[in-house]
């Protein structure tokens, strides 16, 4: 199946603003799915201030923007996904919330209809399997910010039909994306990857090996990373870290995945990285 209308659920979302402006950016009729009238107004200015910021830089025209602001429309109601080809669900990463928004996803939309999920730890095979199509759920786990991260992980459960994965794959390619196809595990390729190098430098600092600024300089230094571990991790988010950790080990049973106490304590805290101002950094 050829994909032209894309829906995505989470919107409002910084992620799923970003998927919306790409999937318009590429070309695609994209419906975004919010109840709030207020967080879509905001959301659709953030579209329209990063696409502002691209004109400015000459990458796009005024023209170019206006059509992609003009392939862009929002509903407060799943049927605005009735003709829609794939539906992208990206709301927060709770698997009940999912697997609800799933099944009504599954009533609402076409037979035909691809149905992804953009999450980066739950089980996608718990979410195929609150449809009745679960041979046409697959995951597409874009990076943040997702117009500008190159890589898409497509993630394929045991139920994803090939037919699935290929159209998946190509409508990646058709964003620009360097694809890389991961089974449904815990953290797919990347996260199984990055989460245990994130705990190790927080255990490391905890334990007293090194200091903050010598384990990110000697990261950044000495394998020429553009940021340290410690810097990773408040750019995610620290809850951000804990969660998708406690899934991992939940399901694996791995001590490399076994969030480190200080990881929890400063989450209880609230220094969260980034977003709350304060985590290994301080930020004003």
């Amino acid at each position: 199946m050829k994909i032209k209308k894309v829906g995505v659920v989470g919107f409002t979302g910084v992620m799923g603003a970003g998927i919306v402006q790409l999937c318009a950016q590429s070309g695609y009729q994209v419906v975004g799915f919010s109840r709030s009238p207020e967080r879509t107004k905001k959301a659709m200015t953030l579209i329209e201030k990063h696409l502002g910021r691209l004109v400015e830089k000459e990458k796009i025209s005024a023209a170019e923007k206006s059509a992609v602001l003009s392939r862009i429309s929002a509903t407060n109601t799943f049927a605005g996904f009735v003709n829609c080809d794939l539906v992208i669900e990206s709301v927060v990463e709770d698997m009940e919330l999912k697997k609800e928004l799933f099944s009504e996803l599954d009533r609402v939309c076409r037979p035909d209809a691809i149905l992804a999920t953009n999450t980066s730890s739950l089980s996608i095979i718990d979410l195929a399997m609150a449809t009745r199509r679960p041979n046409q759920v697959l995951g597409l786990h874009f990076f943040n910010p997702a117009p500008l991260m190159p890589l898409l992980e497509v993630v394929k459960t045991i139920a994803t039909s090939d037919d699935t994965l290929a159209t998946g794959k190509a409508f990646g390619e058709s964003l620009d994306k360097t694809i890389i196809v991961a089974r449904d595990a815990p953290g797919y390729i990347v996260n199984t990857l990055l989460i245990p190098y994130l705990l190790n430098a927080i255990r490391m600092l905890e334990r007293g090996q090194a200091g903050r600024d010598d384990i990110d300089t000697a990261i950044k230094a000495g394998l020429n990373y553009p940021m340290g571990p410690l810097q990773v991790a408040d750019y995610i988010g620290l809850d951000a870290l804990l969660f998708i950790a406690n899934i991992m080990y939940e399901e694996s049973k791995e001590p490399q995945y076994a969030a480190p106490p200080l990881l929890k304590k400063m989450v209880t805290a609230g220094w969260l990285g980034r977003k709350s101002g304060k985590g290994f950094y301080e930020y004003h």
